[in-house]
């Protein structure tokens, strides 16, 4: 994992317990808390599973690039 990429990780880790801490800490009935945390680890659900699908896009890409240009070193060198 690159350096951008931990920062960001750390940062949206520090969002989300910051978000769950304001959650718990707030004037609420526990119902209504318990149903802000679910709404709140659905939306994180989704947007890790779309960084995860557009992640494993990306090093699918990048594997198809690198076996394209053994296969033409390779034809090249024959």
């Amino acid at each position: 994992m690159n350096r951008t990429a931990k920062i960001i990780t750390a940062f949206a880790a520090g969002a989300a317990a910051g978000a769950l801490l304001g959650v718990l800490f707030a004037p609420a009935k526990g119902s209504d808390t318990r149903e802000k945390i679910k709404d709140k680890a659905k939306k994180l659900s989704t947007g890790l599973e779309e960084k995860l699908c557009k992640a494993e896009q990306k090093i699918k890409d990048l594997k198809t690039g690198i076996e394209n240009a053994v296969k033409e070193k390779t034809e090249n060198f024959s």
